[in-house]
């Protein structure tokens, strides 16, 4: 079962309640998304550890619902 862009938003935004978090479907089957996500909670951390900051909030559904996630993640400019 996919996931919708809401969904995959909605989870974001719980664990990261700063967030600016913009979702794109990439083919419109519900499966292969691109998210733009902006914290503060970035700053100060690797692209790998906001990457998995953001693969946590998903709560195990990337590889299942969520079959590819291409992941932009910024910590927001002074």
């Amino acid at each position: 079962m996919a996931m919708n862009a809401g969904e995959i938003e909605a989870m974001i935004r719980k664990a990261l309640p700063d967030a600016q978090v913009t979702i794109e479907d990439l083919r419109g089957d519900g499966d292969h998304y691109a998210a733009y996500v902006t914290s503060a909670s970035f700053k100060g951390k690797s692209r790998v550890q906001q990457h998995q900051m953001v693969y946590e909030a998903l709560k195990g559904r990337m590889g299942n619902e969520l079959h590819a996630l291409a992941l932009q993640t910024s910590a927001p400019k002074d």
